[in-house]
């Protein structure tokens, strides 16, 4: 498995992130090509070698117009969504920006569609994003894992006056990662910066059994006497893969269950896979509920936020999981019932293996005035007749 791991001693910011990817073989022009697609009249990259404190990197510079105007969520999430890029680039550029919406919306206590980015900094932002998530695409990362954040101290200016280093935002999006503490007084991690890690990163620390390969470094802007302003990007393979999943779970023992079912859509919609939940025994002899669910990595605030929403809990507890799973991949076929959503799995021998969805089998059952038994049973039998023979034998 080929891992990039963030080393941020220093912070990191979206044209950190930029310059460590060129540095670690990016070719700038390719690059280029990648990003016109969005359409960004005006949109200038250039990369230069730099050193900081003896350490040679490269700083990429995106110069953009300095126009008026503000773009929203929507508007940029309309243009990445539109754009001719590989569909993972686009839906992790997505992510990004959702997340960095997100955070804005709880520190001004108003909702994401309503965040509005001004222009020069979306057109910035949308560069480094977009940007940062092909560059680590075409480096044939599998997996992201980041160091703990390190995030400066002091004041800097805003378009709302003064505000405190980490800034509101920044403290948002990195809540539930590991911090390390700095005593520069400067802003080291920028807002894109943490919604860039914070959203890629499956991993925390080092991979187990990494092996490093390359190593590139990106710099900032900004140059700090008391210690070189540089992203690491270490590149490298581990031969035995780290947890995607976490565990999040609670206990209850006051829950209306008229409640289970709007906290299992909520935490469906937090990113959980599986959601589940089982009886258990509590102190003082109270009969209680573990309410249990299965996320990414990445997901372990929002589910925790699902739980603080929906339950009476003052905590939850979680774990990294390890899961295997066999190959599978999702279509629609013709049938003689009609259009049939299916999932096919291949199984160790070899044999795929087509399992209509329940929804479409309902969709058909209610449609045909049939069971919806015998129209999973029926459709089974259709799709995989090579089972039947196997059977018969």
């Amino acid at each position: 498995m080929r891992v990039a791991y963030l080393d941020m001693f220093s912070g990191v910011s979206g044209d950190m992130l930029l310059g460590a990817c060129l540095d670690a073989g990016v070719p700038l022009s390719e690059l280029e090509v990648a990003l016109a697609p969005l359409g960004l009249e005006g949109i200038h990259l250039s990369a230069e070698r730099v050193e900081r404190h003896g350490i040679a990197a490269t700083r990429c510079v995106v110069d953009v117009p300095d126009t008026a105007g503000e773009r929203d969520l929507g508007e940029i999430l309309d243009l990445i969504g539109s754009a001719k890029l590989p569909a993972r680039v686009r839906e992790c550029a997505r992510r990004v920006f959702e997340r960095l919406a997100e955070a804005e919306a709880k520190v001004h206590d108003t909702t994401p569609d309503r965040i509005h980015f001004h222009e020069v900094g979306a057109l910035d932002a949308i560069v480094d994003v977009v940007g940062g998530v092909w560059c680590l695409d075409r480096l044939g990362i599998e997996r992201v894992h980041v160091s703990p954040f390190t995030l400066g101290r002091g004041w800097i200016r805003a378009a709302h006056g003064a505000l405190p280093v980490p800034p509101p935002a920044v403290l948002e999006l990195v809540t539930g990662w590991p911090l390390a503490e700095s005593l520069v007084a400067a802003e080291l991690t920028t807002p894109t910066g943490a919604a860039l890690a914070t959203t890629l990163a499956e991993g925390r620390g080092l991979p187990a059994d990494f092996v490093p390969e390359k190593v590139g470094y990106g710099a900032a802007t900004r140059e700090l006497v008391e210690q070189p302003n540089l992203l690491r990007i270490v590149i490298g393979t581990s031969a035995v893969s780290s947890p995607a999943l976490v565990m999040v779970e609670c206990d209850l023992d006051d829950l209306s269950p008229q409640f289970f079912e709007p906290l299992a859509e909520r935490l469906y919609d937090a990113g959980a896979v599986e959601v589940h939940w089982m009886p258990v025994q509590m102190k003082k002899q109270r009969p209680g509920v573990t309410v249990r669910a299965l996320a990414p990595m990445t997901m372990v605030e929002r589910v925790g936020q699902a739980f603080f929403t929906e339950t009476t809990t003052i905590g939850f507890r979680w774990w990294p999981v390890w899961r295997e799973t066999l190959a599978r991949e999702e279509a629609e076929v013709e049938t003689s019932l009609g259009t049939v959503a299916v999932k096919r799995v291949r199984r160790p021998d070899g044999r795929w293996e087509t399992r209509p969805e329940y929804e479409s089998c309902r969709e058909i059952a209610r449609r045909l005035d049939r069971s919806v038994r015998d129209v999973l049973a029926a459709l089974t039998a259709e799709l995989n007749p090579a089972a039947l023979v196997l059977r018969d034998e």
